[in-house]
């Protein structure tokens, strides 16, 4: 086992990171190209497609019986709002919004004026998040996602007797990446399940070789290994809690530097 961890540590000079490029000029990928001459490309590997109000009135959600929203991302607001423009429903000023991060509730001023509004945010994670929910128990929840999404939300409202809702308003599809001709990258770097399966399905006759993979989170480590790929570089870690301090730490044992 340890001599095949040392045949794979070579050294790196490509990196593709499968999501889109970065806004912030700041970005931490950037940095680390820069840092260590690196050619670090961005491609995202899914994409989101709203589920057709059609398919939506097949859940017999009724969205006003709801006294609060919770939020996890900017595409669960944009589909959310969206669903209840077509559906032409007017949220009630007395909604409460509990959104996980201040990204995302920031993100809200595009459908709705904040200040007028009782808007709950969290820290970063579903657990930041959790803190808040608990002095708000009293609320008919609806959680708008993906069909794909994670557990941690549903489980903690479920295991503690919340009354919710859970709305797929938006699907998790494979990008087509046929535009992308060649994935001969040193490492590349996943952050869902999903994303394992676009690999797949974009190109089944893949081989992994020399490429080192990358995953964030135990659900996409986990991907990885059931789809039959070694996994090199897992985060987050103790000593390196994103992807580009997990990333930083390989390249510098890989490419010597000390």
């Amino acid at each position: 086992m340890s001599e095949k961890v040392i045949d794979r540590m070579r050294k790196v000079k490509s990196i593709l990171v499968t999501q889109d490029p970065p806004t912030d000029p700041n970005s931490p990928y950037l940095k680390l190209a820069e840092k260590y001459s690196l050619k670090v490309d961005f491609r995202s590997f899914i994409q989101v497609e709203p589920v057709p109000v059609k398919e939506f009135r097949k859940q017999k959600i009724e969205i006003l019986n709801h006294t609060a929203v919770i939020f996890t991302s900017r595409n669960a607001v944009d589909h959310f709002f969206t669903i209840c423009k077509e559906l032409k429903i007017e949220m009630p000023a007395d909604m409460k919004y509990f959104c996980v991060s201040e990204q995302t509730s920031n993100y809200l001023q595009k459908y709705i004026v904040i200040r007028k509004r009782k808007i709950f945010t969290g820290l970063k994670t579903a657990q930041d998040l959790f803190e808040i929910l608990k002095k708000h128990k009293n609320e008919k929840y609806l959680f708008p996602c993906s069909d794909i999404r994670k557990n941690d939300i549903p489980d903690f409202l479920r295991d503690n007797g919340y009354d919710f809702t859970e709305a797929i308003i938006y699907h998790t599809v494979a990008s087509d990446l046929s535009d992308l001709k060649e994935v001969f990258y040193d490492i590349l770097a996943f952050f869902s399940p999903s994303g394992i399966s676009s690999l797949q399905v974009n190109y089944p006759q893949w081989k992994q070789n020399n490429t080192r993979i990358a995953a964030f989170g135990p659900t996409t480590a986990k991907a990885v290994r059931d789809a039959g790929l070694i996994l090199d570089i897992e985060a987050p870690l103790p000593n390196a809690p994103s992807m580009t301090g997990a990333l930083e730490l390989y390249i510098k044992k890989a490419n010597g530097i000390k």
